[in-house]
């Protein structure tokens, strides 16, 4: 007689029951929150696949304690620790890809609506090029609207670091706004 790997699972955690309405409890957390944390994860890795992999990485981890996470009120903010901590693994491993372009764009006469996608898009290529740990402070202070208190304990830093890393990042955008004659 062949026993199941579902069979075995159900004989190590002493009852199906039990076991069932966890995976249906992570199933339903899953499914209501995965547009936020794919967005967020899109943030920090301004990589629409890397964005993917580090949700479902999270997610991995997150099942694997589920039943201890799930009796705190906000799994959410578990799995975005999670995230946060395995972008930063990966970027401290993750080696510097510089963009050299020969000339810089032509910038169009007339501002229009076309005009406000690039400086939307400048801004963002702007961001993206921050060091990661300063891209993933702008990414929960502003993006995710979380406190600086908040962005220190998601990041476990303190908040004096959050509040440095937010002056030096508005500075740089200032200065590559005004140098691509964008700022007022």
């Amino acid at each position: 007689m062949e026993v199941t790997v579902a069979e075995r699972r159900q004989a190590r955690s002493g009852g199906s029951a039990v076991k069932a309405a966890q995976e249906d409890s992570f199933r339903e957390f899953v499914e209501g929150s995965w547009h936020r944390l794919l967005r967020t994860a899109y943030l920090l890795t301004a990589d629409h696949g890397a964005a993917e992999d580090l949700v479902q990485t999270a997610l991995m981890r997150t099942y694997k304690h589920w039943h201890r996470i799930e009796r705190e009120d906000a799994p959410e903010v578990y799995v975005r620790r999670v995230m946060v901590n395995l972008n930063i693994s990966a970027w401290r491993r993750r080696k510097v890809v510089e963009h050299v372009v020969a000339e810089p764009p032509e910038r169009a006469a007339h501002p229009d609506h076309q005009e406000t996608h690039a400086l939307r898009d400048e801004l963002w290529r702007t961001v993206r090029a921050m060091p990661p740990r300063m891209r993933t402070v702008f990414v929960l202070r502003y993006f995710e609207d979380l406190s600086e208190a908040e962005v220190a304990s998601v990041m476990g830093c303190a908040v004096g670091s959050v509040k440095s890393q937010v002056s030096r990042g508005l500075a740089r955008l200032r200065t590559e706004l005004r140098a691509g004659g964008r700022a007022r």
